[in-house]
């Protein structure tokens, strides 16, 4: 007879394929190196003049391979699947191993978590906009990452839980994963309320209003020509938008901090509330970057926008 497949396999031989993704990436990240600088794929692409740098920004913006877009592949569909898959199997190598008893804490940051996932790939081409993918170049601090942080870092706290049950009672945890579940909701509304706004180019109503906004004008440059382009971009100011120019991390820092409070940090330490704090640093130091940029692109008309839009994260705070 067959035995029922081992659901817990991920976090049976953790320890072993987090190695092999380390040297792995390590070894990829070089080909990347070495391939944008002789084979690119798109014209950006190219040095820095130091090697160092070359390697861990990397040297070309979208490499691909027999076309399949391999930065794409590995954050989206390599990592965030991993993410995804990882919290039902340390949820259920806990319920084996500690007699078929249901650990709430985990099985509700599992659920969460999975959820949040099934709402990013639904959203993803709202991702492939982001500062990650047309920004950063595919080297070993994008590509590293997610083959080797994302595995490792993201699902901690829920790994964590393992060996080390948060003693939540279900009422505990229900309240957390609804409150987890809020801030997913209203990352996604957040990030549908913008791309309603930029399809119908402005004409539509925001929390049942005429939306405010400011049109931005910028320039582009076709490298081969030298030929400059007018364009045109509407920065809303209106909804969430409003209140502050990245709000929809506040509430995807909102479900971040439900997961690792669902890991109990009063009986397991602060160890487990490390996934969410490096993602408030990492979404702060975004924003920053994001504003950087768009200073760049849109001179005076972002400037005005931050008038309207002052605060960058948290409304009346940051």
């Amino acid at each position: 007879l067959c035995a029922p497949y081992n659901f817990g396999i991920m976090y049976d031989v953790f320890e072993s394929s987090l190695s092999f993704l380390n040297i792995f990436g390590i070894f990829f990240c070089m080909f990347l190196t070495f391939k944008g600088l002789c084979f690119p794929s798109t014209q950006d692409s190219g040095s820095s003049g130091s090697w160092v740098k070359d390697y861990l920004w990397g040297t070309e913006l979208y490499p691909r391979v027999f076309g399949l877009d391999l930065k794409r592949f590995i954050n989206c569909r390599f990592s965030m699947t991993y993410w995804q898959l990882a919290g039902f199997s340390f949820c259920y190598r806990s319920y084996v191993l500690h007699g078929n008893v249901m650990d709430w804490g985990l099985f509700f940051s599992a659920l969460s978590q999975y959820l949040y996932l099934v709402k990013f790939f639904f959203w993803e081409m709202g991702y492939m906009r982001s500062i990650d993918i047309i920004v950063d170049r595919a080297g070993y601090e994008i590509q590293w990452g997610c083959l080797v942080w994302v595995p490792a870092v993201y699902t901690f706290h829920s790994r964590f839980l393992v060996q080390h049950p948060s003693g939540l009672s279900y009422a505990a945890a229900l309240a957390l994963f609804v409150l987890s579940m809020a801030g997913v909701a209203l990352n996604y509304a957040a990030d549908r309320e913008r791309d309603v706004f930029r399809a119908t180019k402005g004409q539509c109503k925001v929390w049942g209003s005429k939306p405010r906004y400011i049109t931005a004008k910028y320039t582009i440059v076709d490298p081969k020509t030298g030929k400059a382009t007018q364009k045109t971009s509407l920065l809303l100011a209106s909804g969430f938008w409003g209140m502050a120019r990245h709000f929809q991390y506040f509430f995807e820092l909102t479900a971040a901090y439900s997961w690792c409070f669902l890991a109990n940090p009063m009986e397991n330490g602060v160890l487990v509330m490390f996934y969410a704090l490096f993602l408030t640093g990492l979404l702060v130091d975004r924003s920053k970057r994001d504003t950087e940029k768009c200073q760049l692109k849109y001179g005076k008309y972002y400037d005005e926008y931050c008038e309207l839009v002052p605060y960058k994260i948290v409304p009346g705070i940051y």
